[in-house]
């Protein structure tokens, strides 16, 4: 009875249209009731859920990110990544798909992956003959990489749903492998779609002129360097590194490549804010939600419910990644992974399972959600950007559907693919 008046009034809340974090904490404050908790217990669990150091990490990324997506970086990753693939038949695509992987190992954002990326290739790739449902396709798919590749800000709310059992540094460098694994196979398919259908080759650019699109891309490209490098290197954590990627990109967007007016800023400051403290609202009252499902051992009973299930990890790992790629059609991934972590890590420690593999699991799961329907924010945005019809495009995603269903399964059942690199080099 208490999961049911716990479960059940979250989901009514979410049937009648309420915003997601209200629903939890309105959720949250039923279940105090039913259990006889003190609400002031549970505002002190609100409190405590945003009151983390490593959460500063979130509006330091998201800022960083913003500023480059507005400041000429995406334009001239879609140059470099040109220089790189652009020659070959069906060059532009492989464009699309490499510059998706540069921009999202700099916004974390699959979101802005797509708006940034499709506002300067789907336009493109239309002129150059390229159908428009395939190019949002693309560009849609190309961006789920995002969410694995470091500075993931799912993998920091991964991390702090863990309870901070699980750095944020491991993540990072975990879903490179899994980022690397979902852009080859991108490219795989688009080269494969290429020949059968005949699309335009590529110009090879001319050796001065792709050096000059090389340095300039690469004072955008070393914020890779400089968030990895002093993670690494134990320069700095990765919230300072955060920090410190909001300098150099307010550097490099400023003083090196000048497309952004000083005027504009106040209003990109306003977006972000905007953005942030919607996911701080839903970050508090997914703490209090999960305070209370941990008094009424909900997290436990789903433990013991899937064991029963099986005795077998790799059936259990199937059962738990169906049930993420339905959830992650029906709601937001950063609601999702405050929820279901607490619930699942268990379930995973009980079989033997690092929760960084894990980590990596859930992430490709819930990515797939977002270029879903019903629910799927990176398919709106993609659609409205390629001024394509969500049932236009989900048409045209159907191959790219079974290729991530493939990297996904690559991901759950050969735990190297995200292990190896961590066990390196940390």
């Amino acid at each position: 009875m208490d999961a049911f008046i716990l479960l059940g009034s979250f989901l009514l809340l979410i049937v009648l249209r309420m915003p997601v974090a209200y629903a939890l904490g309105l959720s949250a404050l039923a279940g105090a009731w039913w259990i006889d908790i003190p609400f002031s217990a549970l505002m002190i669990q609100v409190a405590a859920g945003v009151n983390k150091f490593a959460l500063l990490a979130i509006p330091f990324f998201v800022l960083a990110g913003a500023i480059m997506a507005e400041g000429g970086m995406s334009r001239r990753l879609v140059a470099f990544a040109g220089v790189l693939v652009g020659f070959v038949r069906g060059g532009l695509s492989l464009v699309n798909v490499v510059a998706s992987t540069f921009f999202g190992a700099i916004s974390g954002s699959a979101v802005a992956d797509t708006a940034s990326v499709g506002s300067v290739m789907i336009p493109e790739m239309v002129k150059k003959g390229y159908p428009r449902d395939y190019c949002t396709a693309v560009t849609v798919s190309g961006s789920v990489q995002a969410l694995l590749t470091p500075p993931s800000h799912n993998s920091v709310l991964y991390s702090l749903a863990a309870g901070g059992t699980v750095s944020i540094a491991s993540l990072f460098i975990a879903g490179i492998g899994p980022g690397l694994l979902l852009t080859a196979v991108m490219m795989g398919l688009c080269l494969l779609f290429a020949k059968k259908r005949n699309y335009p080759k590529g110009e090879v650019i001319p050796l001065r002129q792709a050096l000059k699109i090389c340095v300039e891309a690469l004072w955008g490209l070393a914020t890779m360097g400089i968030i990895l490098g002093g993670i690494l290197s134990g320069v700095f954590t990765a919230t300072e590194s955060a920090a410190i990627a909001v300098v150099w990109s307010f550097f490099v967007t400023m003083c090196i490549y000048r497309d952004y007016k000083w005027r504009d800023l106040p209003k990109l400051m306003h977006r972000t804010v905007r953005t942030l403290s919607i996911v701080m609202v839903l970050i508090a009252f997914a703490g209090a939600f999960g305070y209370i499902m941990t008094l009424m051992q909900i997290p436990s009973k789903i433990t013991t419910a899937f064991l029963t299930l099986s005795d077998n990890r790799y059936v259990i790992l199937m059962a738990i990644n169906f049930m993420l790629l339905l959830l992650g059609t029906l709601m937001d991934m950063a609601p999702l992974i405050l929820i279901l972590t607490p619930i699942l890590l268990p379930v995973i420690l009980n079989l033997g399972i690092d929760p960084v593999h894990f980590g990596m699991i859930m992430l490709v799961n819930l990515g797939i959600g977002l270029i879903t329907p019903p629910v799927g924010a990176v398919l709106f945005v993609g659609s409205a950007v390629g001024k394509v019809s969500i049932e236009t495009t989900v048409k045209a995603l159907l191959p790219f559907y079974v290729a991530l269903f493939m990297v996904l399964m690559a991901v759950t059942y050969i735990p190297a693919i995200s292990l190896w690199l961590p066990s390196v080099v940390l």
